[in-house]
């Protein structure tokens, strides 16, 4: 990309009350952003309104400190060694499966690998969930993903704390040492910033493996509205939608209607009736929401099943037992739902002492997790 036209792509998209759809009347109409800017406000007055042809005429503050930043960034070195792009409409690079939404970005920026574009996203699935997942929703989004690695699909998530963390890390387990598109991380902000702060070094991980992408440009900080209007990335980016884990209120059910909304497939794992975190899952399955219990459930809807098939350990992840836990009478008498002390030693009649002994030894061993009020909850492994 030149430097006049990266100028005027940003000119376009950030100029106040121009948004996605005004870009495309007038792109199909001037055919490029030069010309845009090139023609009288009678005739931008005939594609946008009147304010917005009004507006076009001059320049947005700070564009020029913009356009030089970018272009800095366009042709400087990344500390991970990756390649930065910026990717318009119209571009062959543009993945195609965004222009069938109805609010395509007009600008995407894109952090990733050399040998690696949105071109390459034949087979992806998109994994979203709780910021605040259970232990066992943490794991079931790693062990999904890792599975949907072996089956050489791309995992799409949002890079947010919980299960999108997970499920990037599942998905780069996956991959091991090998040179492919394991994840994307659609992010709500500038490239040049990772939030949250905490995931600077998985970041780092995907883009040697993966991608990130951003419709934000350089310096956008973490604002709320954008994250919601993300979502609508991940649902396009994908054959369909995994939801994990979510509350009746979560971000994760907007993205699963969007991708229900592009006539995209929406996958949900089952949870505890007493897990607020299970509830917007089980609205999705009443909804019509696939249940799924292990990645074959989703390779078979997908119509993927020629798809290298996932490992035995993984395709087994969300078994309701746990092979490689011990036989032991307090893991019975746990089961899978969250408890707390009380009703374990009315479960099991054991000492409150003994109890706290045992539990720990548990804990260290990875068989349960402690959660906050004081309960305890059954972890399967991954």
């Amino acid at each position: 990309m030149e430097h006049a036209e990266l100028a005027g792509w940003l000119r376009l998209t950030l100029t106040p009350g121009i948004g996605n759809g005004a870009v495309r009347k007038l792109l199909a109409a001037f055919s490029l952003p030069a010309n845009v800017f090139n023609q009288p406000a009678e005739a931008l007055g005939q594609v946008v309104s009147a304010a917005c042809a009004t507006a076009l005429g001059t320049p947005p503050a700070k564009l020029e400190a913009l356009v030089e930043q970018t272009w800095a960034w366009l042709n400087g070195v990344d500390e991970t060694g990756a390649v930065r792009r910026v990717v318009t409409l119209g571009d062959p690079d543009y993945p195609a499966s965004l222009l069938e939404m109805p609010d395509p970005p007009s600008v995407l920026y894109t952090l990733g690998a050399e040998a690696f574009d949105l071109t390459q996203l034949g087979r992806s699935l998109g994994v979203v969930g709780s910021r605040n997942p259970t232990p066992q929703g943490a794991s079931n989004a790693r062990a999904f993903a890792r599975a949907l690695g072996d089956a050489h699909i791309v995992v799409v998530s949002g890079l947010a704390l919980g299960v999108d963390g997970a499920a990037h890390e599942g998905a780069l387990e996956a991959a091991g040492d090998r040179p492919c598109l394991a994840t994307v991380a659609l992010v709500g902000t500038g490239l040049d910033r990772v939030y949250p702060a905490r995931h600077r070094a998985l970041a780092h991980r995907i883009v040697r493996q993966g991608m990130l992408i951003s419709e934000y440009p350089l310096g956008t900080p973490p604002l709320n509205q954008n994250f919601p209007k993300r979502n609508r990335l991940i649902a396009g980016l994908s054959q369909g939608t995994l939801v994990v884990e979510a509350a009746l209120q979560s971000g994760s059910l907007i993205t699963a209607r969007l991708a229900s909304e592009q006539g995209k497939e929406v996958f949900a794992i089952p949870g505890s009736i007493h897990s607020p975190q299970s509830r917007g899952c089980h609205a999705l399955i009443r909804q019509g929401a696939k249940l799924v219990e292990s990645v074959q459930d989703i390779l078979e809807e997908l119509r993927l099943e020629d798809a290298v098939r996932p490992t035995a350990a993984n395709e087994a992840v969300a078994a309701d037992r746990d092979p490689c836990a011990p036989d032991d009478p307090l893991l019975d008498a746990l089961g899978h739902d969250p408890v707390g002390l009380d009703a374990l030693g009315a479960r099991t009649g054991w000492a409150t002492g003994d109890l706290q002994a045992r539990l720990l030894e548990l804990e260290l061993d990875g068989h349960i997790a402690r959660l906050p009020g004081g309960l305890y909850q059954r972890v399967a492994a991954a």
